[in-house]
């Protein structure tokens, strides 16, 4: 009598050596080299998805500081400006305002500058007194 042969396995040999398709040599043909190829790969892949999302957190806070110099203003500065009057822009529309409207981000630059230095007055005349 033949014996019952599972299908599972087939299954998950076909599914890892699809996922390894592309790599070079024995890591795209070979079951056990691909599967540690895909594991590292899978590993790779959840790690840098956030890592991506602290690279364009970088890029947009130096795209930022960078125009926020060109308007003679520091980013932090900038940045505390913007919170005291109120301004709900996150980093990214900030960065692309910068990039593709520089006009309105002059606008911004000179409110956060008016806000910050009414701000830092009102701290200052409270240390004194």
């Amino acid at each position: 009598m033949p014996r019952a042969v599972s299908n599972r396995r087939h299954q998950r040999r076909r599914k890892i050596l699809k996922q390894a398709k592309g790599y070079w040599g024995r890591r795209s043909k070979l079951f056990r080299p691909a599967k540690d190829a895909v594991a590292k790969a899978l590993t790779y892949s959840y790690r840098d998805r956030r890592r991506k999302k602290r690279d364009m957190r970088r890029l947009w806070i130096t795209r930022i500081s960078a125009s926020c110099r060109e308007h003679g203003t520091r980013y932090s500065v900038f940045m505390h400006g913007l919170a005291a009057a109120g301004v709900q822009l996150n980093r990214k529309a900030l960065s692309n305002m910068a990039i593709e409207d520089p006009d309105a981000f002059v606008q911004l630059v000179a409110l956060a500058a008016s806000k910050s230095s009414t701000t830092a007055g009102v701290a200052a005349s409270s240390e004194t007194s």
